[in-house]
């Protein structure tokens, strides 16, 4: 494969990474939050900050910026997951362009808003970010059926039925947004160690509204949706360059593109492509048992 695709399958990738850490928030526990890419924006200047200025192994800074981002977030959600959910996702508005105006103030060190591009090549990055991805995937899955996930989808459903049985839900909510806020790290890493350059504002507020819109547009309470919107919206764009329609091109019509497809699926499909619906192993055996069933019955009636 060339560079270019290599590039494509490591940006859908980030793409499903961060929506995974966006699902395991906002469809298991019912938490809105415009404010997740400044995590990924913590994780990925700490790692590559301390790599260049302390020269340390990138692996060992990268553990430090996850360890550090879901510090913060621990710190950040103790007093603002006590407020009401709407107040909840203003406020992580206000923490992302809080995060974006510290790296400037440190331009001495994050070179600001010229972009920091300091970061070293990786040797078979595209198999680590892939392996990073299927790791994540399978254990928001787990998550997902998991004890924990059926008490955050009880959180979500109704929280005051969720408080009458008992489940904490000031400590659920802490526990599963600084999960969620670790997953966006490991995005960030994953980001920077990509592109080689990172800046401020590659992780504004629009960087968490995509991640929303990705996850509401594959379907809310299924993460095979989520997945699936995350790779093929995020490497679409890229499938639009050359291509005219009455002699325009439309890779300068995507963000008109985007919408109309957001337009349809909200009007026509309001759970999303897939709804509910997941894919699994048990699934596609059902589905070859059918047809397999059916194309005996077709040669039985020849």
């Amino acid at each position: 494969m060339s560079n270019y695709q290599l590039s494509l399958i490591m940006m859908a990738c980030i793409s499903v990474i961060t929506v995974c850490g966006v699902f395991s928030m906002t469809s298991l526990a019912g938490m809105f939050s415009l404010g997740q890419a400044a995590y990924m924006s913590i994780c990925a200047y700490l790692t590559f900050c301390l790599a260049k200025y302390l020269t340390l192994p990138i692996w060992f800074t990268a553990v430090i910026g996850i360890v550090a981002s879901g510090a913060i977030a621990l710190i950040i959600s103790l007093p603002t997951l006590k407020l009401r959910r709407d107040y909840f996702a203003l406020l992580s508005v206000a923490f992302g362009q809080m995060v974006s105006s510290i790296v400037i103030l440190l331009g001495d060190y994050t070179n600001a808003s010229i972009g920091f591009s300091k970061i070293p090549k990786v040797k078979g990055l595209v198999w680590i970010i892939l392996g990073i991805t299927v790791v994540i995937v399978f254990m928001v899955r787990n998550l997902k059926y998991s004890r924990f996930g059926r008490m955050c989808i009880a959180l979500k459903t109704d929280e005051i039925a969720a408080r009458s049985f008992g489940i904490d839900v000031y400590k659920l909510k802490v526990k599963i947004y600084v999960l969620a806020s670790m997953i966006a790290a490991v995005g960030g890493i994953c980001y920077g160690l990509r592109n080689r350059v990172i800046s401020p504002d590659a992780f504004d507020w629009s960087l968490s509204a995509e991640m929303q819109i990705l996850l509401f547009f594959g379907g809310t309470n299924s993460l095979t949706g989520s997945v699936i919107s995350a790779a093929a919206l995020k490497v679409l764009p890229e499938f639009l360059k050359g291509i005219k329609l009455f002699g325009i091109d439309l890779q300068s019509f995507k963000t008109v593109i985007y919408c109309l497809l957001i337009i349809v699926v909200i009007n026509f499909r309001t759970k999303g492509i897939m709804g509910e619906s997941e894919l699994s192993f048990a699934w596609l055996k059902r589905t070859a048992k059918r047809r397999s069933l059916a194309q005996s019955k077709g040669g039985e009636k020849k």
